[in-house]
């Protein structure tokens, strides 16, 4: 099947990823990657015209050591070659805990995922691609100087700072992981050229405990962070009515010239690490709002990436394989089965039967923020949280616009 459609998009993919692979026990096993590729190969997405598939150029050593710590990528490395930390640098770096637990070629399989989002900025700031995806990337919580939350390098830091290198003076990037995104946040804390919207469930039930309402950005950069902290067992038209009332408001008064997201899919409800009850229904529609938001505000230019998402053959093949058709302009009906080459394959591969459609059954409805405030509404005192932080420094109403 060879799709059809206008707009050219940009897609990393090579097999040589999945050696980015903590053990067989460890939450983010790289088959997530390759189930998302062939679902994407299954439904034809990568036969179609407008679709340019690209392996991952060779790691750029000195862009990686621009955002990195020079001590912590040797770190990185040494535990790559079979080296051992001792406990002191163990803990400084975040490698060989539960979370990031070395493993062979760690320096490599690490950067292939950063490299892969600077050559996809790259696809953009060329003029030859408006939209492009990396969804081997979106590794959020990884900092300048230590690995955290399953994240090595900081492949969207990386992204934005191409941009930045380029001239962009407004990027804007939106999270939709469970978590907060606090890796890329933290890169860009007091630069007021980059917005960073974090859409998470409270860092008071969830790692990593961070990412509230009042915190806005640094002093040189007020209003340069937006953080939407939902509760826990947030459902989908809860979270499409969070999405509503707060990132089409801040983005408009941002007016950013590139978007970047990252599509993590650990909210779903059948993820085993967060409490969110979202289905793959609310993250296909938000995906197609973040589109039209590039739409609307950035001539189209937009870069998604992949991020966290450990419900490995229910959820994340599906969420991807959406987020990778909707760049495209080839949405998948909701109601499509899912084709029996890709069920036959998963199942050999995970010992689970595999979805039977595209769908989770939720139809998309949900309420408007338009329609009115109800104090009453958990989720609406934590979206007004943060309409009341953010709002005003682009001149709106928290409880009228």
């Amino acid at each position: 099947m060879v799709l059809m459609a206008d707009s050219d998009v940009y897609v990393v993919w090579d097999d040589a990823v999945t050696g980015y692979n903590f053990g067989p026990s460890h939450p983010m096993h790289p088959l997530r990657l390759d189930l998302t590729a062939k679902l994407a190969m299954d439904f034809g997405l990568f036969d179609a015209d407008n679709v340019h598939i690209h392996g991952i150029g060779e790691v750029e050593e000195d862009t990686l050591a621009n955002l990195h710590d020079a001590d912590f990528i040797a770190a990185v490395k040494k535990v790559g070659a079979g080296a051992e930390l001792s406990d002191e640098e163990g803990k400084k770096y975040g490698i060989g805990t539960e979370d990031v637990p070395g493993f062979d070629n760690m320096h490599a399989a690490s950067a292939m995922l950063f490299q892969g989002s600077v050559d996809s900025a790259r696809a953009i700031i060329s003029g030859d691609y408006r939209h492009a995806v990396n969804f081997t990337g979106g590794m959020h919580h990884a900092m300048p100087d230590h690995a955290s939350g399953f994240c090595v390098y900081n492949d969207i830091a990386g992204a934005i700072t191409e941009f930045l290198k380029a001239g962009y003076e407004r990027i804007a990037y939106i999270d939709l992981d469970a978590h907060h995104g606090d890796g890329v946040e933290k890169f860009f804390w007091d630069d007021p050229r980059v917005l960073t919207v974090s859409m998470h469930e409270s860092g008071k039930f969830l790692f990593p405990g961070s990412g509230f309402p009042a915190d806005i950005g640094g002093l040189r950069a007020a209003a340069s962070a937006a953080n939407i902290a939902l509760p826990p067992r947030t459902l989908d038209a809860e979270w499409l009515r969070a999405f509503d009332a707060t990132i089409p408001a801040i983005i408009g008064g941002f007016e950013p010239q590139i978007i970047i997201s990252q599509h993590g899919c650990d909210g779903h409800r059948s993820d085993p690490l967060t409490h969110m009850r979202l289905s793959v229904d609310a993250m296909r529609v938000a995906t197609g709002w973040v589109r039209d938001l590039a739409a609307e505000y950035t001539d189209g230019k937009w870069l998604a990436t992949g991020g966290g998402g450990y419900a490995i053959i229910d959820v994340v093949p599906r969420a991807w394989t959406n987020v990778l058709a909707i760049s495209a302009g080839l949405d998948i009906d909701p109601g499509a089965r899912i084709p029996g080459r890709w069920a036959n394959y998963a199942q050999t591969k995970t010992g689970r039967e595999a979805p039977l459609s595209m769908t989770d059954g939720f139809d998309g409805t949900f309420t408007r923020w338009s329609n009115g405030f109800d104090p009453e509404s958990e989720l609406d005192r934590a979206v007004m949280g943060t309409r009341k932080n953010l709002f005003p420094f682009f001149g709106l109403d928290a409880y009228f616009d």
